[in-house]
């Protein structure tokens, strides 16, 4: 009996340190459930913090940005001339724009100042990329040159019209004498009063401003492709052009599609130097009368502001389908998305 005593008060002793044990473990786990609530309100507390700190910001891109957007959308629904009683006229002003031939031929002179510039832009650029990419041709101060072809990115639109405006000027301008004089033209020639040397004059302009950042992006790409590739194609034989053929120009494939659209989106809003180099109105003969241009008299000369926001938001679609177009043409399928 003594013995079966024994044995049950174990037992309940047992018991009993099982429950205590159990207790310990409720109350450890109830610890770190607590420590986890406060640890998340702290967190709370400083996500309010940094909430603050982008306020500036945001109130400066909804005043700034978000709010001239939504504006303009809702002008371009109406027949606002700048002052005065706003009255809408829903779809007429998108109806009058498709039917504006003067935006059309504004927009296919933006379309031909775009083609010369980034022929010349992105041509210039790569050929100094090879150039400076290459080991053969491999010199000191190559920062220094990169510097140099940036500068003109850094110039204000305003100096760079003032300044081919004196060197191209008929009569006066430097260009002029300096071809008379070595007898490569018998008269000189009127640059910024001729159609079609007006549009040659503005895409260069563009193009000798924004070579050297596509320059700076494309030579970015190449040292960002691995010199084992190189290696390998060189011990196989392959020859200079035969390695950009094949490994530099498909590896450049996204810079060469940022490019592209960066380019594409600038070259269509193009307004500052054909509208700074000449009248302002687009002359001689409206041959440099861009979209822009055509947007900002409409507005502002001719206080047609609802009709100027519509060919603002005609103008933001066509932008958005060509970069689209782009996008899809040099990403077309998914193969070449598994390519490259």
């Amino acid at each position: 009996m003594r013995g079966e005593n024994k044995f049950h008060l174990f037992n309940k002793i047992k018991m009993l340190g099982g429950i205590k044990v159990n207790l310990g473990r409720t109350n450890y786990s109830n610890k770190i459930e607590i420590k986890e609530k406060t640890s998340f309100k702290s967190i709370n507390k400083i996500n309010r913090h940094g909430y603050l700190f982008i306020l500036p910001f945001l109130v400066v891109f909804i005043i700034f940005n978000i709010y001239p957007i939504l504006r303009t959308l809702y002008l371009s629904f109406t027949n606002f001339n700048g002052y005065g009683k706003i009255e809408f006229i829903w779809f007429d002003n998108y109806t009058r724009l498709i039917q504006d031939k003067m935006f059309w031929n504004a927009l296919v002179n933006t379309v031909k100042i775009w083609g010369i510039n980034i022929i010349i832009q992105l041509g210039l650029a790569f050929l100094l990329t090879i150039i400076f990419s290459d080991m053969k041709y491999k010199m000191k101060g190559l920062s220094l040159f990169r510097a140099l072809f940036y500068l003109p990115n850094l110039i204000a639109a305003t100096s760079v019209a003032f300044l081919f405006a004196t060197l191209l000027d008929w009569q006066f301008g430097s260009l002029n004498q300096l071809l008379v004089n070595a007898g490569l033209i018998n008269s000189k020639v009127n640059w910024l009063g001729q159609p079609g040397t007006a549009v040659i004059v503005v895409a260069v302009i563009g193009a000798w401003m924004w070579f050297g950042n596509s320059f700076l992006v494309l030579m970015a790409g190449v040292q960002g492709i691995s010199k084992d590739y190189y290696e390998a194609a060189t011990i196989d034989g392959a020859g200079r052009w035969t390695i950009f053929g094949k490994i530099t120009l498909p590896l450049l494939k996204p810079i060469l599609l940022y490019v592209a659209i960066t380019s594409l989106i600038g070259g269509l809003q193009i307004f500052d130097i054909p509208f700074l180099i000449t009248d302002g109105l687009g002359s001689p003969s409206g041959s440099i009368n861009t979209a822009v241009m055509y947007l900002y008299n409409t507005a502002f000369r001719f206080n047609n502001v609802g009709y100027a926001s519509a060919i603002a938001y005609g103008l933001f679609f066509i932008i958005a389908i060509c970069s689209a177009f782009t996008f899809k043409t040099m990403y077309g399928s998914k193969k070449d998305k598994g390519v490259s």
